[in-house]
């Protein structure tokens, strides 16, 4: 008997995975000093708590987002929850900082075999002209998944202790996984022929890259213990991802990633505005984060609540925008929305003063939600509208590793922004990196401030560049549209079924 499809309790049971996701990627850094203090581990080995689970994220997305295509997305969706889940566990009771670190690493592998698989799944079940709503609903999670990430990890640390972070994950992946198995259709498989060079070119590349980027400002762009040189392993993460490109075009059986994709203009083009969205997301909170809890005197908690206004407005309004997005031009949603973003950012760096009060924060993080709400959803449902069903995955895999790109990059960017700022604004690097939360010398403040602030700037430039793109969308033609899965099961049933 036909499988009949229900488009959104599999939906939920995704979002589900999704929001563990998200909240852990946030999570963690509230916990920094507490797993420092936990584990006698010093600065330089906690952060690659952080690093070696963006790494292992990020390098695999390309080939995870077709093996869904291959051993079809509930199959590789379960098999990612599953690790995620024990691999959290695992983390909570690490005794050792090196144990936590390679913990973290299989719990990112976890996630990265189950990000490319929610979004092909949502392209496979839902028709184009409803998927902005599911998109929608897509990006509400991830506004509330930015607001419960700094908040519940604040509470968890304070009173259960560091390990919490990542014990919260088992029950949740329990019944993620129990949801799963009930609700998200078996659809299916497309026979592929797997492309082995193109996965070794595509991860060394990518693993070159991020690597290179993300640890490059740890070592001043210079070499890693003696050994290895920055620019020259990003150099050949440039190559290797050069000769995959080469690769995918001359592969007459049947590439990694087909490059037919980039033919489709508006996948192309919010492949572009989701980089630089990864980008921004990633490089703004940092500088925000420093000032308040530096110069304001703010606890992490304290902090995090200000980013309630945007948590908030972002996941009410994304089913709303959601919903237009099947009615109305892409473009006339998604470059609004980035610029929106680009002018908030700007008018936060005119409010990061010391003495600034807290409404004149507040008031750009709530339009900032409004961005985020205008923004998610309709580039999401631009990138997969006209994808095939047999390439979901791999349409699945590129958008998401082009984003997951993106926030690397912007992390090592504002790295080196901010130092620069610093210098510029006579506070040496290291004037507020050792001290606590609000112990910044009352004379440094204005200094420290006006840095952060500057600092900002940069996501705000990269945005532009997202702005561009999206204003030179296409409107989605109903003429030719592919079928989803849910549509063929549909009509392949008797008459009267």
């Amino acid at each position: 008997m036909e499988q009949r499809i229900r488009p959104w309790p599999a939906l939920w049971a995704l979002c589900l995975g999704f929001f563990m996701i998200l909240v852990d990627s946030t999570i963690v850094s509230v916990a920094t000093p507490a797993i420092m203090e936990g584990l006698h581990a010093d600065i330089n080995a906690v952060v690659w708590v952080t690093s070696a689970y963006l790494l292992a994220y990020a390098v695999p997305l390309l080939v995870t987002g077709r093996l869904g295509d291959r051993f079809g997305p509930k199959n590789l969706y379960l098999v990612g929850l599953v690790v995620f889940t024990l691999s959290s566990a695992w983390c909570g009771f690490a005794g050792g900082i090196t144990m936590l670190i390679v913990a973290r690493v299989v719990q990112g592998l976890g996630a990265a075999l189950m990000t490319p698989q929610t979004m092909s799944v949502i392209t496979r079940i839902f028709p184009p002209d409803k998927r902005g709503a599911a998109m929608g609903m897509w990006g509400a999670v991830a506004g509330v998944a930015m607001l419960v990430g700094p908040l519940l990890g604040g509470v968890l640390v304070d009173s259960l202790g560091w390990e919490w972070i990542f014990f919260i994950n088992v029950p949740v992946g329990v019944v993620g996984f129990a949801l799963a198995m009930a609700l998200v259709p078996k659809l299916p498989t497309h026979s592929h022929s797997f492309d082995i060079l193109g996965v070794v070119l595509s991860a060394g590349g990518m693993f070159c890259l991020v690597f290179g980027i993300q640890e490059g400002q740890t070592y001043d762009w210079g070499t890693i213990k003696g050994i290895l040189s920055v620019p020259l392993l990003i150099v050949v993460g440039v190559v290797l991802f050069v000769a995959f490109v080469i690769w995918q075009g001359v592969n007459k059986k049947e590439p990694l990633v087909p490059l037919s994709l980039f033919r489709d203009r508006n996948f192309s083009l919010a492949n572009i505005s989701i980089s630089t969205m990864g980008f921004a997301v990633t490089s703004m909170v940092l500088p925000l984060m420093l000032f308040t809890q530096m110069v304001r005197g703010y606890s992490p908690t304290q902090s995090a609540l200000l980013m309630v206004p945007m948590a908030v407005l972002s996941g009410a309004l994304a089913p709303v925008v959601g919903k237009l997005v099947d009615r109305t031009h892409p473009r006339y949603i998604a470059a609004p929305g980035l610029l929106l973003l680009v002018i908030t950012l700007v008018w936060l760096q005119q409010v990061m003063t010391p003495h600034t009060a807290v409404w004149k924060l507040l008031l750009p993080m709530a339009v900032m939600g409004v961005a985020m709400a205008c923004i998610w959803s309709p580039l999401s449902a631009t990138a997969t509208r006209n994808l095939a069903m047999n390439v979901a995955g791999a349409g699945s895999g590129v958008y998401n590793a082009t984003r997951q790109l993106g926030g690397v990059i912007g992390s090592a960017a504002i790295a080196a922004m901010m130092e620069s700022r610093l210098s510029a604004n006579g506070i040496p690097s290291t004037g507020g990196a050792e001290a606590g939360a609000g112990s910044l010398p009352s004379f440094l403040w204005d200094g420290f401030s006006h840095a952060m602030g500057q600092s900002m700037l940069l996501p705000a430039a990269a945005l532009v560049i997202g702005v561009i793109a999206a204003a030179l969308f296409e409107r989605p033609s109903h003429a030719g549209m592919v079928k989803t899965d849910a549509q063929a099961a549909s009509e392949s049933e008797p008459a009267g079924v």
